[in-house]
C-alpha cells in the first residue's frame, strides 16, 4: 500500500499525509494551521507565501528532496515579475505537494501574528555607555604647519576631552572634510572609548553642535524568537522594543534538531546562519522605522543566546556542540563589528557578546545572572530561565551552579495538538469548575472570561484559535487539580471523571475544552499525548533543578525567580501543581519577566558591568546534566504529577490533589504525594 507524502508545517508543528497535487494552503486549511489567504487560492493576492525546507530532518524523521512540490508556475512567475517574491518563496495556493515536504509559514503568511512577549522590563541602570558625542572646535589646517585634517581633529579630542590614541575606519575619512568645512572648524564628534581589546573610535561626525544622539541595541537571540531594545545612549531610555520568530524554526524547533540539520546537511549550518541573520536585519529594519530612526545611527549592540544560536550566529558549525564533551568554540566574551555579521546598521557598530558559561548553557544565562545577581543573595534562590532550553542558575553569596535542561517546544504551544504560539485568539489563562468540569477561559487581546457577557462581541475579530504555552500549563494543573487527569497523567474516561467533556479517542481519552465548528472555528482539546508532552517538558525542567539543589547539598530553596518572556505568563500555583518548580511558598515565587533582555541592556548602557559579568561567569560552577546519573532519576520521578516522591507540603498545604488513578490495567493507588507509583507506558 503506497502512503501519501508527510506534510510538516513550521512553526506550529502540526503534520499530515495528503495526497499527492494537494495544494500546500488546502493541506494547512485542514490541519487548522495558520496560514492566510484572501483571494481564494486564486493567486491573486500573494498572503500566502511559504518557504519549503529541504534536506534530511531527523526531529520529523523526514528527508526532502528538491522535487518534494510541484515545478514553479505561470501563476508564481507573474507574480514575482509584477511584485517581486522573496528568493525561496512559493505561493501556497500554486505548490502541491509531491513528496514528503517541511514547510515554514512565515509570520507576515499569517493571519494571527505572534505575540512576541519580550518586553522591556523597568530597572535603574548607571548610564555608563560605551558611545558618547563631544563637541569640539578644532585648529584650521596651516601652511606654516601641515597635518591632516584627521590628525588636528584627534588633536583637539585629546586637548579638550582628554581622548588619546583614537581611530577612525575608511568611512569617516570619506566624510569628514566637507563636514569639517560646514561647521566652520566645529563638530560633534560620536565616539566609541574602546574596550580591552579596541582603541577608542570615531563613529559619526555632525557639523556644528549636533543636538540628536545615537542610539544602541539589546538583543535576545532566543531558540524561538529574537527580541530587541532600541536604547538612546545619552538617556538610557528604551525607544522601542519589538521581536519576530527566530527564521531558524523551519530547520527544528529545538536546539539539537538545528545541530542534527546542520550535521546531516552539507551547507546546513551556513542556511541556518544566513536565515538568522536575516531575521536579524529584519527586526532591525522594524524597530528603526518604528521608531522613526536612521540605521546608520545604532553604533553598539549587545547579544545574549544560547550557545547553539551563539555559533549559528556567528558562522561556526554547532558540531561539537551535538556531542560530549559539547566543547564551545569559546566560552569568553566577543567584540566584534557589524559588518562582521553582516547586519545593517552602523557598518561600524561594535558588537559585545556576552560570556557563555558551558557547552548548553549560554550567553543568556550569563545575563540572566547579570540581572538577578544571584551570586549578591543573602537567601537560597533558584532562578530558572523557562524557554525550548531552560537555563537554570541556583546560588547566593557563597556560590553560583548554573545547568541547562532541554524542555523542547512544548512550553511554546509547538507538539501539542491545540496548541500554538502566543498571538491574539490563544488562550492563555484557564480555570476549570470542580462540579461541572467545563473550563472558563481568557484569550490573548481580550481581558473577559470566556464565560462572561460579552465574550464572544469582545474576541469577534479574532475567535478562539488554540492554547499558548501559558494555557496550556493551566489547562494541565487544573485537570490534575479537578480530577480530570491523575498523577502518572493519564485522562480519564466519563465515567470515571463524571464529565462527558471527557471522551474515548483511540486507545486513550481526550477532554474537550472548545467546539467552535458550528461557527467555522476550531475543536480544541487536550490528548492524553499532549499530557505526555507536557510532562515531558516540565520532567526536564524540575530535574535540572533538583540536580542543583544535590549539588549544593540542599532540599529546599528560600524563593523562586521565574525567568524569560514566558516565565512573566506563568501562574505559580499551576506551575508548582504541575511540579515545574520546587516546593516553595507562592509569595516566593515571582517573575522577573525578560531577564536575558535585561541584561543585555544593563551590558549596553553601562560598560562596567560588561568586566563584572565576565567575572561573575568565571567562578559560576558548571553542571552538564548529560553526564549525571541522578538527573535521569530525577527524571522519572518528575513525569507524575506533580512528583511521583517529593512530597511538595507547602503545595499540598494550599491545594488537595485527588488521588485516583485511572489506569484499569491495575495500577498502584497513588501514594498522596502527588505522584504514581507506576509509570504509564507511553499510549
Amino acid at each position: 500500500m503506497t502512503t501519501d507524502p508527510l506534510v510538516v508545517f513550521t512553526p506550529s508543528g502540526k503534520r499530515g499525509r495528503f495526497a499527492v497535487g494537494t495544494p500546500i494552503l488546502t493541506a494547512a486549511r485542514q490541519l487548522g494551521v495558520d496560514l492566510d489567504s484572501v483571494c481564494g487560492g486564486r493567486g491573486i493576492c500573494s498572503k500566502c507565501q511559504i518557504t519549503p525546507s529541504y534536506g534530511e530532518f531527523s526531529k520529523h524523521g523526514v528527508t526532502v528532496k528538491e522535487d518534494a512540490l510541484s515545478d514553479w508556475n505561470k501563476v508564481e512567475q507573474r507574480y514575482k515579475d509584477k511584485r517581486g517574491l522573496k528568493e525561496g518563496r512559493r505561493l501556497g495556493c500554486q505548490a502541491t505537494v509531491q513528496a514528503d515536504v517541511v514547510i515554514d509559514v512565515p509570520p507576515e503568511s499569517q493571519v494571527h501574528k505572534q505575540v512576541v512577549r519580550k518586553r522591556a522590563e523597568a530597572r535603574e541602570i548607571i548610564l555608563d555607555p560605551s558611545t558618547k558625542l563631544y563637541y569640539i572646535e578644532v585648529a584650521e589646517p596651516d601652511m606654516h604647519d601641515p597635518s591632516g585634517d584627521l590628525e588636528r581633529l584627534r588633536d583637539a579630542l585629546h586637548a579638550q576631552w582628554d581622548l588619546a590614541e583614537i581611530t577612525a575606519d575608511l568611512h569617516i575619512l570619506q566624510m569628514m572634510q566637507p563636514i569639517l568645512r560646514k561647521g566652520e572648524w566645529k563638530v560633534t564628534v560620536a565616539v566609541h572609548l574602546g574596550d580591552a581589546e579596541n582603541k577608542p573610535r570615531i563613529m559619526n561626525i555632525w557639523p556644528g553642535y549636533y543636538d540628536g544622539t545615537v542610539y544602541g541595541l539589546a538583543v535576545d537571540l532566543g531558540s524561538t524568537t529574537i527580541a530587541a531594545h532600541l536604547c538612546d545612549l545619552q538617556t538610557g531610555e528604551v525607544l522601542a522594543s519589538s521581536g519576530v520568530m527566530n527564521p531558524q524554526i523551519r530547520f527544528g524547533e529545538d536546539l539539537m534538531s538545528r545541530v542534527s540539520y546542520s550535521m546531516m546537511n552539507a551547507r546546513g549550518a551556513e542556511e541556518m546562519t544566513s536565515a538568522v541573520r536575516e531575521g536579524m536585519n529584519a527586526l532591525f529594519t522594524q524597530i528603526a522605522t518604528e521608531a522613526q530612526i536612521d540605521k546608520s545611527l545604532i553604533v553598539d549592540a549587545v547579544f545574549v543566546c544560547n550557545p547553539v544560536m551563539h555559533h549559528l550566529l556567528l558562522g561556526i558549525d554547532p558540531f561539537e556542540l551535538g556531542q560530549a564533551p559539547f566543547a564551545l568554540a569559546t566560552n569568553n566574551a566577543l567584540r566584534l563589528r557589524a559588518d562582521d555579521l553582516g547586519l545593517n546598521i552602523h557598518p561600524s557598530a561594535r558588537i559585545y557578546m556576552l560570556p557563555c558559561i558551558a557547552g548548553h548553557v549560554g550567553a543568556d544565562a550569563a545575563a540572566v545572572a547579570l540581572s538577578e545577581a544571584p551570586d549578591k543573595s543573602d537567601d537560597l534562590v533558584l532562578v530558572v530561565d523557562v524557554g525550548t532550553n531552560a537555563e537554570i542558575l541556583l546560588g547566593n553569596k557563597d556560590k553560583v551552579l548554573a545547568c541547562s535542561s532541554p524542555t523542547g517546544p512544548a512550553f511554546e504551544g509547538a507538539q501539542i495538538s491545540s496548541g500554538q504560539r502566543a498571538a491574539p485568539g490563544a488562550i492563555e489563562r484557564v480555570e476549570i469548575d470542580p462540579a461541572t468540569k467545563a473550563p472558563r477561559f481568557k484569550v490573548i487581546g481580550s481581558d473577559m472570561w470566556s464565560d462572561e457577557d460579552g465574550f464572544n462581541e469582545m474576541i469577534a475579530a479574532t475567535g478562539v484559535t488554540g492554547i499558548c504555552g501559558s494555557g496550556i500549563i493551566e489547562m494541565v494543573a487544573e485537570m490534575r487539580l479537578n480530577g480530570i487527569v491523575d498523577a502518572p497523567g493519564l485522562i480519564g474516561s466519563a465515567e470515571q471523571t463524571g464529565s462527558d467533556r471527557c471522551f474515548q479517542d483511540g486507545r486513550t481519552n481526550s477532554y474537550l475544552v472548545y467546539d467552535g465548528t458550528a461557527s467555522g472555528g476550531p475543536l480544541i482539546t487536550i490528548t492524553n499525548r499532549d499530557i505526555r508532552e507536557i510532562q515531558m517538558a516540565k520532567a526536564a525542567l524540575y530535574s535540572g533543578a533538583r540536580l542543583l539543589m544535590d549539588k549544593f547539598g540542599v532540599d529546599k530553596v528560600d524563593r523562586v525567580v521565574l525567568a524569560g518572556a514566558f516565565g512573566a505568563h506563568i501562574s505559580p500555583k499551576h506551575a508548582m501543581v504541575l511540579g515545574m518548580i520546587p516546593d516553595a511558598p507562592l509569595d516566593k515565587v515571582t517573575s522577573a519577566g525578560n531577564a536575558a533582555g535585561t541584561g543585555a541592556r544593563i551590558a549596553l548602557l553601562n560598560t562596567a558591568s560588561r568586566a563584572e559579568i565576565e567575572a561573575t561567569v568565571r567562578a559560576i560552577h558548571k553542571v552538564e546534566t548529560a553526564i549525571e546519573p541522578r538527573f535521569q532519576e530525577h527524571f522519572v520521578n518528575a513525569s507524575a504529577i506533580p512528583n511521583a516522591v517529593e512530597p511538595f507540603p507547602i503545595l499540598n498545604s494550599i491545594v488537595t490533589l485527588p488521588n485516583q488513578t485511572f489506569n484499569t490495567g491495575g495500577g498502584g493507588a497513588d501514594d498522596g504525594s502527588g505522584g504514581g507509583r507506576r509509570r504509564r507506558r507511553r499510549a
